[in-house]
């Protein structure tokens, strides 16, 4: 890069960097000014010799040059360094030759001025050797490279409400733009809470802050920088945990006890709890310690869901006592309790199951009540109410159901709205803006009503989406700008039907953009498909909200709508028609579940499995129902559905009367309801070994020890609860006695590829009575769509085993544990596994490190901190700790083989704990693998130089070429040899050889490139043992092209040190459709003159703005008149530059097709006028020309022709169809293709029922009218005088313009045009054959316009007038 060698030459406004430049620089010449005139002031001298660098001494021998040598020209591209050295050159010469004998004290003298010279000859020398560094600073300073990463972001695993502050450094130059990305959406501050980001640049320094974070920030977070010369990106990954114990690494009992308190045991279990609606219930335990601070640190859960204290639900702590007293109890209160207080040693949790009954009915038969009444889609003025139908109906189906309403907090009931029984869905409309609401249903049957259900939270109506309309501006100290946009609303879009049941439609639709501050409401119009009406829709409220229910709509027939908006500032268009819309029949319910199957547990508990069913996002959930064999009636099980979801169990202190059932086992989760577990109290006897795994506890009350029971279930969806399933098979409730043993359970699935899986379990804890010990186990495998169970080997297996299987197949899998009786109960069935490899599945990375280490590796960046690598050879165990070494790092383990042998061959596995998905891998290491890897560890201890790039070809600003080659980093030891055809070469004037062993970068730069230089560069590296060879041919076309492109280079530098083009001269065309052609000029001054030119004409159209050096010239109206050369041309004392733009032919062909083109884009859509002589249907366009666009018009799909009753044609900005003396014929879809080249623009509108409005829109008398005056054709001799008069009318006056060939006339020269009153008259004076053609003139006011034409005809003198028609 050439610095400037004045602060004048950048021109204008200087950059930070520039500033910095022009500083160090006029330093530096002060400096040499004096050193110059010091230097005059010396002694003579008889030595002779120049001063170099530190690393010129060590290259060159000391010898005393001559004049040649003095006189020797440096490189330019080092023109500091070449300055300094050529002024140190010159006090020489001027010295050299004044050698003088001196006697005496006169000898004394000289001796004193040698000395003193040397001196201040080795104080420039320093001088002249910092100056040079500086100099070198400078230039890395100032050369431009793309954004690279010095230290990149790391990954952050944080607690709850913390702050997390993300940093990395960037280097680059010129500074970057960057952009912070979270999963790949990029990250507004101003499009969250203030204060939630904040994003800073502080010299290189990027830091994200996020603030109070909550488990929704756990993301990727990219950070992406972007200059002129490239862009980089650094990602990581923020973790946000909510539990803070003993995976958070606190390990010190000290702190333990500091921040939990004592250790608190359970002294008592929780008693399950059967509740009736209506009615209270309480649970509570007991402690071993007292609680300290017991608000806090006991927390209760329902189902997974931390609960707290309300009005009907209390919280309370004495005594060492917890209990949660419920005042009213719901159906919605049903479900698995929980308990759970901190520990030292991790938290403490009891859970027991509460079973809420129906209350009994006010009339008898009656249903239960509903349950889970919920608001959604809250607006303005309604919503939709939603609830889940009775699991019991006592015999009677529901016919319906009946919706109560509380306004505020009255606690006023009110029926509102009635639903038919095959819904569980309703709109509630006409509700108050502002006003809260609460809901409950009641459902109804023949034999009457039921309770009212729980009442639905309270919601307040508004407009909720009011706050991402707002456009909110942050500046100054914490301020901000709210802008509202106040305009007419525009037709809302997107009108469709959100949903669609049997009695109703809710059409939905998107606001209109731009809304408008101003409130809005919107009618609603609707037509049968088929009917050609339009007829408005009636409320007894305004709409205020883009969401409408009507009820009114009749079956079997479709409808079309459409909506427009209204504000107090008008009432906007109506919207594009809807999408066809028609009632759907009577929804229906579910099947029931399939294949309900009874398993044994205990002797008082069983295990329940079914095949779920297929019920979308409807299915609300199961409902089982229970009976033992004998009785009649079946009584319910359940009175909450159970929701599609998972549950977990955990280990439990103890089991006693009414005690939860748990595992001591690991926790296992479970997915409901595909698993489901009904156990009734069992007795403080109940041996804890016979417990298996458990997934969600339900009570069933009055079941005995040795009686059969059977189960069913039903599914429930919005219509309402489906049949019941067939009975499940007898079960008989005993304890498990048989010799065989239990299930395994914990059956696991891991590594799982295209062709096989990792199976693992956990041995069984009842091991059968009487037998012996498990010898064995038999895995089956159920292939998905089939019911039979193939063993995987034909003999049992003592452990984990590989399964080779069918890619692209879905599996289930099971385990079967033997002993000396025989097969025993089969395991859980695992979920079903699809044999396929995963994009994003990590393998075991097997390679050789920087050191010839062998390793296998294994990365896991999702990972929490907390997780651990477990590796295993052969599945059998860590490895020998004496044959391998394992390096943990973040995210990241590897295994190091120590002495690679033999014995280090098999099977390594990995496994990452704690992860939230299966994380592990495997890898078989092989003989052949292993001698592979062993070759390579011998290649990295005896290494060749790495080649990172080869030989590369720059050329330099100034013309001169750069040969370049990378290696990797060297020591200062290195050794470089260049050889050009087969001879050594060191540095020269006119060719620079660099080495740069901490880059590992070898460079040649040539001055001017000759044909000496054509022939083939060597270069040969040695660094220790590492060496390498390679060579550059440059000969034949590759040197005569990069000869002439050097010489180009060198051109361009010479014309860039006066003013020049930076941008050449283009043409583009704006909005307005006008021709803007444009330039950019830098490296200016004041002294800088700008000149346009047209046709080697000065021309004074052109502008040029110094400040910014652009250049411009606004041609409003395209003609052929503006074609021809436009050329810029910038000049001053130091050079001169110009830019051409030829607009003849094939250019200025494209700018009047890309006129065309925006002309067309720019047609707004066709609108119908009535005129005294029929019906005008046009169109405005910013542009038109007639020769580059093309109208046709049609009418129902067929051309139209230009005729008696049909004219078309254009103007300036109009192009119109006028239907004289429409008929009934004349109805119907017309339609406009405008073509402007490629560019084909279609518009059409209905005339159907628009003809009837025709007579009204001529009635307006202040419209512009052309009414009388002008001929259809005309005839006129040359050289006579044409005069054209025509009457107009119109209030406000109309302008006026006359038109030729669809072309504005310039009244210059002959053209002249008269207006008197209402008379407007053209006068052409001596007409000629080029002024014929079609006339017209084009009348506008602000109630319309229209255009009278007239065709003439020029003849020669002695010619006969020809006829004319009209055109």
């Amino acid at each position: 890069m050439t610095l400037p060698h004045s602060p004048e030459s950048a021109g204008g406004a200087q950059p930070p960097q520039a500033v910095q430049v022009h500083r160090l620089e006029h330093r530096q010449e002060e400096e040499h000014r004096e050193e110059r005139q010091h230097s005059l002031h010396m002694g003579s001298s008889v030595s002779r010799r120049t001063f170099r660098s530190r690393e010129e001494e060590k290259e060159t021998s000391q010898d005393i040059r001559g004049p040649a040598g003095l006189a020797e020209p440096c490189r330019p591209s080092h023109d500091r360094e070449a300055q300094l050295r050529r002024q140190t050159s010159a006090v020489e010469l001027e010295e050299r030759g004044q050698k003088r004998v001196g006697f005496s004290n006169n000898w004394e003298r000289t001796e004193l001025r040698l000395l003193r010279q040397r001196r201040d000859w080795k104080a420039l020398w320093l001088r002249t050797e910092e100056k040079v560094r500086e100099a070198k600073e400078l230039r890395e300073l100032c050369a431009g490279r793309g954004p690279w990463f010095w230290i990149p972001l790391r990954s952050h695993a944080v607690w709850e409400h913390t702050t997390v502050l993300l940093t990395c450094t960037v280097q680059a130059s010129p500074p970057p733009q960057v952009t912070w990305y979270k999963d790949d959406v990029r990250i507004d501050p101003r499009l969250f809470p203030a204060g939630k980001y904040r994003i800073t640049n502080n010299y290189g320094l990027l830091t994200l802050e996020i603030r109070r974070v909550t488990t929704a920030d756990s993301a990727t977070y990219t950070v992406m920088v972007k200059n002129a010369f490239g862009q980089a990106s650094s990602f990581a990954k923020v973790l946000v945990r909510t539990y803070l114990g003993k995976d958070a690494g606190f390990d010190s009992e000290i702190f333990k006890r500091s921040l939990f308190g004592p250790h608190v045991e359970f002294t008592s279990v929780l008693r399950p709890v059967f509740a009736r609606e209506k009615e209270p219930f309480s649970l509570s335990c007991l402690f071993s310690e007292d609680m300290l601070d017991a608000e806090q640190n006991i927390q209760w859960f329902r189902d997974g869901r931390l609960l707290s204290s309300s009005g009907r639900r209390q919280m309370l702590y004495s005594d060492r006592k917890a209990s949660l007293k419920v005042s009213c109890a719901y159906k919605e209160d049903e479900g698995l309790y929980t308990i759970r207080v901190p520990s030292p040693f991790g938290p403490r949790e009891q859970s027991t199951y509460v079973f809420v009954r129906d209350a009994a009915a006010e009339n008898p038969g009656a249903p239960g009540s509903p349950l889970n009444v919920q608001c959604l889609h809250v607006n303005r003025d309604g919503l939709i109410l939603t609830w889940t139908p009775p699991s019991d109906t006592r015999g009677s189906p529901i016919t319906g159901y009946s919706i109560e309403r509380c306004q505020g907090d009255s606690n006023e009931w009110v029926p509102c709205h009635e639903a038919p029984g095959g819904t569980c869905r309703c709109p509630i409309q006409g509700l108050v803006e502002g006003q809260s609401y609460r809901f409950r249903v009641r459902a109804i049957s023949r034999a009457g009503s039921s309770l009212p259900s729980k009442a639905s939270e309270a919601v307040v109506m508004g407009d909720y989406d009011a706050a991402r309309r707002k456009m909110e501006i942050p500046f100054d100290l914490g301020s901000k700008i709210t802008v509202n946009a106040v305009t007419i609303p525009s037709p809302p879009t997107n009108v469709h039907a959100s949903e669609i049941r049997e009695a109703y439609v809710v059409l939905g639709w998107d606001e209109p953009c731009p809304r408008g501050k101003a409130p809005l409401q919107y009618s609603l119009e609707k037509s049968v498909i088929g009917s050609g009406t339009w007829e408005a829709i009636r409320s007894e409220t305004p709409v205020k909200s883009p969401r409408f229910a009507l009820l009114d709509l009749e079956k079997g027939k479709s409808y079309v709508f459409r909506v427009r908006a209204m504000n107090q500032y008008g009432m906007s268009d109506p919207s594009e028609p809807s999408e066809p819309i028609a009632l759907r029949g009577k929804p229906a319910t579910l099947p029931p579940p399939a294949k309900v199957q009874a398993l044994r547990d205990t002797q008082t508990s069983v295990s329940l499995v079914w095949d779920p069913v297929d019920g979308g996002t409807e299915l609300l959930g199961y409902y089982i129902y229970s009976r033992e064999v004998g009785s009649s009636e079946w009584q319910t099980v359940n009175n909450k559905p159970i929701q599609d979801s998972r549950l977990q169990c955990g280990p439990h202190p103890g089991a006693g009367q009414g005690g939860p059932i748990a595992l001591p086992s690991p926790t296992t989760l479970f997915k409901a309801p595909t698993d489901l577990l009904l156990w009734i109290p069992p007795p403080s006897s109940l041996p804890q070994p016979c417990l298996s795994h458990l997934c969600l506890l339900l009570q069933v009350s009055n079941l005995r020890e040795g009686h059969f029971y059977e189960f069913r279930g039903r599914a429930a969806n919005w219509a309402g609860v489906g049949e019941l399933s067939a009975p499940s098979s007898l079960f008989e409730c005993k304890e498990w006695t048989m010799p065989q043993p239990g299930p395994p359970y914990d059956v696991r699935v891991s590594e799982v590829r295209a062709s096989s899986l990792m199976l693992q379990w956990e041995p069984p804890l009842y091991t059968g009575t009487g037998a012996g010990p498990v010898t064995g186990y038999r895995i089956s495998v159920q292939e998905e769509g089939f019911e039979e169970w193939i063993p995987v080997t034909a003999d049992p297996i003592s452990g984990t085993h590989v399964c080779d299987l069918k890619p692209g197949k879905r599996y289930m899998f099971q385990v079967q544990a033997i002993n000396s009786a025989g097969l025993g109960q089969p395991s859980m069935p695992t979920d079903p596994v699809l044999l396929e490899d995963k994009p994003d599945a990590r393998e075991i990375e097997v390679g050789v490190d920087e050191e010839g280490r062998i390793y296998l590796a294994f990365e896991a960046p999702e990972a929490p901190d907390s997780s651990e690598f477990q590796w295993s050879k052969d599945y059998k165990g860590p490895p020998d700790p004496q044959r391998v070494e394992i390096e943990d790092e973040v995210s990241r383990s590897k295994v190091i083989l120590k002495e690679p042998g033999l014995e280090d061959l098999g099977t390594y596995s990995v496994v990452v704990t704690d992860a939230d998905e299966d994380i592990s891998a495997s890898h078989t290491l092989t003989e052949e693998e292993l001698n592979r890897l062993k070759k390579l560890s011998h290649e990295i201890r005896n290494p060749v130089i790495k080649l990172i790039s080869g030989w590369n070809i720059d050329i330099l600003e100034q013309g001169e070429v750069r040969l370049w080659l990378e290696v990797e980093k060297l020591s200062p030891a290195a050794e470089l040899h260049l050889i050009f055809n087969q001879k050594e070469i060191f540095s020269s004037p006119n060719r620079k050889i660099n080495f740069d062993r901490e880059k590992g970068l070898v460079e040649v730069i040539i001055l001017h490139l000759s044909e000496e230089d054509k022939g083939s560069y060597t270069a040969q590296l040695q660094d220790g043992k590492a060496k390498n060879q390679i060579t550059l041919t440059l000969v034949d076309d590759d040197f005569d092209k990069l000869l002439r492109k050097a010489d180009a280079k060198r051109r361009d530098w010479k014309r860039k040190q006066g003013p020049y083009f930076q941008d050449p001269l283009q043409w583009k065309i704006t909005e307005d459709c006008q021709v803007l052609l444009t330039c950019k000029v830098t490296n200016t001054k004041k002294e800088t003159r700008f000149q346009w030119f047209f046709k080697k004409r000065e021309t004074p159209a052109g502008q040029y703005d110094p400040q910014t050096g652009e250049g411009c010239i606004l041609i409003e109206e395209l003609s052929k008149e503006d074609q021809g050369i436009y050329r810029a041309v910038v000049s001053d004392e130091r050079g001169e530059d110009d830019t051409m733009l030829d607009l003849e032919g094939e250019a200025l062909d494209a700018i009047f097709t890309e006129l065309g083109r925006i002309g067309a884009l720019s047609a707004t859509p066709l609108k119908i006028q009535g005129t005294e002589e029929g019906i005008r249907i046009f169109s405005k366009v910013k542009y038109f020309n007639v020769d580059y666009m093309k109208t046709t018009w049609f009418h129902k799909d067929k051309r139209l022709e230009t005729g008696d009753r049909i004219r078309a044609g254009t103007t300036l900005d109009e192009i119109w169809l006028h239907i004289l003396d429409p008929k009934d014929s004349d109805k119907g879809k017309y339609s406009l293709e405008i073509a402007a080249g490629k560019e084909i623009r279609q518009l059409s509108v209905d005339l159907s029922g628009q003809a009837a409005h025709h007579c009204r829109l001529v009635s307006l008398p202040d419209r512009a009218k052309v009414v009388r005056g002008l001929p259809d054709v005309a005839t006129i001799m040359e050289d006579k005088t044409l005069c054209l008069t025509c009457v107009i009318s119109g209030d406000p006056a109309p302008e006026i313009a006359w038109l030729k060939n669809d072309q504005p006339v310039a009244f210059l020269d002959r053209y002249h045009m008269e207006v008197k009153g209402t008379e407007v008259t053209i006068t052409i004076e001596k007409v000629n054959s080029e002024d014929s053609g079609r006339y017209g003139v084009f009348v506008k006011n602000k109630y319309g316009s229209e255009t009278g034409q007239v065709t003439i005809s020029v003849f020669k003198h002695g010619d006969e007038p020809k006829e004319l028609k009209k055109m």
